[in-house]
């Protein structure tokens, strides 16, 4: 386990900086310090890190489509909505 440093503490003790959030300067990636109880209710309530189902792939593809303007596309516009998910993943 790795103690906190006292520029640590106080960012701890600093509500307007919660949460504290810790670089790496090796790597200059960021972190952020949580207590033990918000990390569990935050990974055991909210967090889902089972496979995607085969409807969230093609949900997201259909988003990731339309911010591209494929919306527009008229190469399927006399297949239905939910179909078009399907050409794109056959």
């Amino acid at each position: 386990m790795i103690e906190l440093t006292e520029q640590q503490l106080q960012a701890l003790e600093n509500p307007e900086a919660t949460p504290p959030r810790i670089v790496n300067p090796q790597t200059k990636e960021t972190f952020v310090l949580l207590r033990v109880d918000e990390y569990e209710r935050l990974r055991d309530d909210q967090y889902d890190d089972s496979p995607w189902t085969r409807e969230e792939l093609q949900d997201l593809a259909w988003k990731a489509g339309k911010r591209l303007g494929w919306e527009d596309s008229d190469e399927h516009d006399d297949v239905p909505e939910k179909s078009r998910i399907g050409v794109m993943w056959s």
